[in-house]
């Protein structure tokens, strides 16, 4: 694991919950990949956590990666609160069930194949990663509008 790979993710969602988009770009060394997706009823957080999932899940060897994210809620979510979430079966403190547990439990998994960095950014704040992930996702949301 000695090259480093730079990812940036970002989730768009046109009404929350509407329609969504995922977009993902991933830097290692001279090489650049792009990833995009959407679902025709979702919200701006699962979109957030599809987009580092599917990042992760392209990766074709263990990594040691820097992992962008403009979503608070995926960097404190997988770096901090999760512990306590699986500690008490998937419940909040206040005893709720986790949202999107079901994504929660894919990026848990998969994260743990890799040794990843979770690096929160201001979002739209003209960081060139950042933003282009944000495009990213916007394709995202018009391919699913071009299906409908």
């Amino acid at each position: 694991m000695s090259q480093i790979v730079s990812v940036y993710t970002d989730g768009a969602c046109k009404g929350n919950p509407g329609t969504g988009g995922w977009g993902a770009l991933l830097e290692c060394g001279d090489r650049t990949r792009e990833l995009f997706g959407g679902e025709a009823h979702t919200t701006n957080n699962r979109m957030e956590l599809l987009a580092v999932i599917r990042a992760l899940e392209a990766l074709k060897r263990q990594c040691r990666v820097k992992l962008h994210t403009d979503s608070k809620y995926v960097q404190l979510g997988i770096s901090v609160w999760i512990h306590d979430w699986k500690k008490r079966g998937w419940k909040t403190a206040g005893k709720q069930p986790v949202k999107n547990v079901d994504l929660w439990k894919q990026l848990d998994a998969i994260a743990g194949q890799h040794e990843v960095e979770w690096i929160w950014v201001k979002g739209h704040a003209g960081h060139d990663g950042n933003e282009r992930a944000d495009q990213l996702a916007n394709r995202g949301v018009e391919s699913v509008a071009c299906r409908a």
